[in-house]
């Protein structure tokens, strides 16, 4: 994802889900069956909208940076996310191409807007289980973590390594909460951890979470403000 300023990051908040997150007693963790929890639900969800707090770290500086906003998913492929102020960002993915709004800074009259392919950016490549344009057994190796260790009580933490190496990140982390859907256990992605190469990381937790409802395909449009640079990068 490309940063103005460098980073965004997030705080914590955590989504009450009903239904058992941890295995019963005597049941195996097996990490397949998590992730195919997880799979098979959001193969039956068409669409998601959330809030979001986001909390990036990048190494190099040894910064947090924090960002909430909320966002919305569309199958087949669309995506969009929309920064509260003060950041004032905007990500919009048709499913084909996506566009990145970046307010102006102080002491600047004109924000930017950046056209690149989805298969460029982290976001739309992280998130692609969401999106309709991944398989998440066969697009990683899998291994479960202790989420006594990761902070996250009453739900699994997956490992997700790509199969095949990706510029956009070096591995994944979900934090998963199972819930009772339809009279089938179902696994719910409630944070998404991003690490790259660098050691930078890009947590995303979500709330308010809504599945399933009705959203126009214009919600994937962007139209800048008036007198925004377009930049080709």
């Amino acid at each position: 994802m490309s940063w103005r300023v460098g980073a965004i990051g997030l705080g914590f908040a955590l989504l009450a889900l009903g239904g058992r997150g941890v295995a019963q007693e005597g049941e195996p963790l097996d990490p397949a069956v998590v992730l195919g929890l997880v799979q098979s639900f959001y193969d039956q969800t068409k669409t998601l909208q959330a809030e979001f707090e986001q909390t990036r770290y990048t190494r190099l500086y040894d910064r947090y940076d924090r960002a909430k906003g909320k966002v919305v998913f569309k199958k087949p492929g669309m995506m969009r996310w929309d920064y509260a102020q003060p950041n004032g960002q905007v990500f919009v993915s048709d499913g084909k191409k996506l566009l990145i709004y970046q307010p102006p800074e102080e002491g600047e009259k004109r924000g930017q807007l950046i056209e690149r392919a989805v298969d460029e950016d982290q976001l739309p490549s992280a998130f692609s289980f969401l999106i309709g344009s991944g398989k998440l057994d066969k697009d990683f190796e899998v291994r479960l973590l202790e989420h006594g260790n990761e902070k996250f009580k009453d739900g699994y933490v997956l490992q997700l390594i790509p199969r095949r190496p990706t510029p956009n990140y070096e591995q994944l982390v979900f934090y998963v909460r199972t819930l009772t859907h339809g009279g089938k256990r179902a696994g719910v992605v409630q944070r998404v951890l991003i690490i790259d190469s660098a050691g930078n990381r890009n947590r995303f937790d979500f709330s308010k979470i809504k599945f399933n409802r009705d959203v126009p395909d214009r919600r994937f449009s962007y139209r800048p403000p008036k007198g925004t640079d377009r930049v080709t990068p």
